[in-house]
């Protein structure tokens, strides 16, 4: 029987009006610290965020998730906090804010590969 292996995951939400605690789920981050997995994963469905809010600026929204996957991978331009370790990053970006892009509570679970998981995850929550 294959080892399962604990992860973590929260769901990226864009929150165009923190006041109303109105949100729609846009994508998933997932660690699992055995796997050495840390990534991101968003879609982005223009006309369900126009709908939503005719305020938002869809190319800064863009780039913002776009900054949240590069700092999950410590890609290339992630700046000071892309250079963290894999616990630190995830702990960051999930950490409780007040912005447009914002993530739910942290939930645990076990699996056997995480970016199956992560992409399984998107599917069901976001897609």
């Amino acid at each position: 029987m294959p080892e399962k292996f604990l992860f973590e995951y929260a769901v990226i939400r864009v929150m165009p009006r923190v006041e109303r605690e109105e949100f729609i789920n846009v994508g998933v981050i997932l660690f699992c610290a055995r796997q050495k997995y840390l990534k991101s994963v968003f879609t982005l469905d223009e006309q369900k965020i126009k709908a939503f809010s005719t305020e938002i600026d869809l190319d800064e929204l863009k780039e913002n998730l776009c900054a949240f996957e590069r700092i999950s991978t410590a890609a290339k331009g992630s700046g000071p906090i892309g250079q963290y370790d894999q616990a630190s990053r995830f702990r960051w970006l999930t950490a409780t804010r007040s912005t447009v892009v914002q993530c739910s509570k942290v939930h645990p679970g076990f699996c056997d590969d995480a970016e199956e998981t992560l992409l399984r995850l998107h599917q069901e929550l976001v897609l």
